[in-house]
């Protein structure tokens, strides 16, 4: 069984790469129950975000700023 694109694991680094911030705003999203921000799966003491969960939300901002 292939996984899929959306099965990846990101680390938390190339998490903040993609949406251009740092580790600390990473922190303030995740507390910030209401940004919705996808929960990292931590192996080894290191945080992971899931690929689809990521789309997802991303998807889910998008339409907030065109409902706006």
């Amino acid at each position: 069984m292939t996984p899929t694109t959306t099965d990846n694991l990101i680390p938390a680094p190339q998490v903040c790469e993609r949406y251009g911030r740092n580790e600390r705003t990473l922190d303030r999203w995740l507390k910030d129950q209401g940004l919705g921000f996808p929960r990292p799966t931590y192996i080894k003491n290191r945080r992971y975000f899931r690929e689809a969960e990521l789309i997802a939300w991303e998807r889910s901002q998008a339409s907030k700023v065109r409902a706006a």
